[in-house]
């Protein structure tokens, strides 16, 4: 059986979803850190394997994968006995949507590269810390709305699925960046019950830091 590898950044939300998603379906995989901040996604090296320079990549099955949520959506077709994503189709839609809204509306802008482009236009201090605690807000506000007071445990239903791999990573970075929670008592109660499960447990960053 070929060897599993995740190229990760320990911090990266990406990887972060990834992680919980291998942990989830019980893949053993082996870890190789890609550094952003020394650039080690910029080598030759790793731009033959992922010509964005991003992280994570996955290689599984002989195939390289990359962008987070193609590689889950990999993972769920080839796997579906867990439910990463449901098996109705408007249930899917669903799911879907609540990741994209995690993974395209507020993860882009709040990006590495983004937020340090930032920082050459402005000489305002917090402007970083500003820039992040309204953009994630905004969106977590969206997406306890669309969340909506549904009866499951979690996003959606009673078991994790890839909108929950999305959610519990930017809920992360709320916290790191000093969001106020309060507002998102849906959110947070969806965080708590998935930091109770050991594959969220495994894939924290905390746990993973080099």
């Amino acid at each position: 059986m070929n060897e599993v590898v995740l190229y990760d950044y320990w911090r990266s939300s990406a990887s972060y979803r990834v992680r919980i998603a291998l942990n989830l379906l019980g893949i053993d995989y082996k870890t190789v850190p890609i550094n952003l901040l020394d650039g080690a996604q910029k080598t030759p090296e790793y731009l033959a394997l992922n010509p964005q320079g991003l992280v994570p990549t996955l290689v599984i099955d002989g195939k390289t994968l990359t962008q987070s949520l193609a590689i889950i959506e990999y993972l769920a077709e080839t796997r579906p006995e867990y439910g990463l994503l449901p098996p109705n189709i408007a249930d899917r839609q669903k799911v879907r949507a609540l990741a994209y809204a995690v993974a395209m509306d507020i993860h882009p802008i709040c990006n590495l590269h983004v937020v340090s482009h930032l920082m050459t236009m402005t000489e305002k201090p917090d402007a970083r810390q500003e820039w992040m605690k309204h953009f994630i807000s905004d969106g977590l506000g969206k997406l306890e709305t669309m969340i909506g007071k549904a009866d499951g445990a979690f996003s959606f239903g009673n078991t994790p699925t890839m909108a929950d791999l999305c959610l519990v990573p930017q809920v992360y970075n709320a916290r790191r960046w000093g969001v106020d929670m309060t507002a998102f008592k849906r959110i947070v109660d969806i965080d708590g019950r998935c930091a109770e499960l050991p594959a969220f447990q495994v894939a924290h960053p905390d746990r993973v830091r080099p």
